[in-house]
């Protein structure tokens, strides 16, 4: 998988996820919940991206990047479980801004994400509810345990607080 460092069988560059007693499915539909919640704000964006370390960030890019890792892990796990290896990405992830990332981001787009993540959401607590503590904790073939990936996830909400919540006007003013 890209980004795997196969000498420590688990994502290069990022460290093992904390996990604790919280469900797992929980942990990625609050995700899911507090990126959408932020979302609900960004119809105000002013075009600005926001700078965050190294990278910059808009609304659909923060959008993007929360579907892509929710579909990426997704795909780990189902090839997991499926006995095969799982199948590199090659997402250009945040280090890309594509034009279609700097759109304005109107109230259709608003409506389109809490569709798409809302569903990723549920194919997530479907998945994860289906396994046993121990098919959570004991994951087949090399990397993070299948609770570690949902912990991952649950850091999701990174993409979506470097824009925060925008100040909302009042269109009657």
């Amino acid at each position: 998988m890209a980004g795997m460092d196969s000498s420590l069988d688990e994502p290069a560059g990022c460290d093992v996820p904390a996990t604790d007693e919280r469900d797992p499915a929980e942990v990625v539909a609050a995700m899911v919940r507090h990126t959408l919640d932020l979302a609900d704000t960004w119809t105000a964006w002013d075009g600005r991206p926001a700078p965050v370390d190294d990278r910059v960030y808009t609304p659909h890019k923060a959008i993007r990047r929360v579907a892509d890792h929710l579909v990426d892990h997704l795909a780990e796990i189902e090839a997991r479980l499926a006995g095969e290896d799982p199948q590199p990405d090659h997402w250009h992830a945040s280090e890309t801004t594509t034009a279609a990332d700097l759109a304005p981001f109107t109230q259709d787009d608003l409506d389109e994400a809490h569709s798409r993540l809302t569903r990723l959401a549920r194919i997530w607590s479907n998945r994860l509810s289906a396994l046993t503590p121990d098919q959570l904790d004991r994951s087949p073939g090399p990397g993070w345990t299948f609770r570690q990936l949902a912990f991952h996830l649950g850091g999701s909400t990174y993409y979506a607080d470097a824009l925060g919540a925008l100040p909302v006007t009042d269109p009657a003013g």
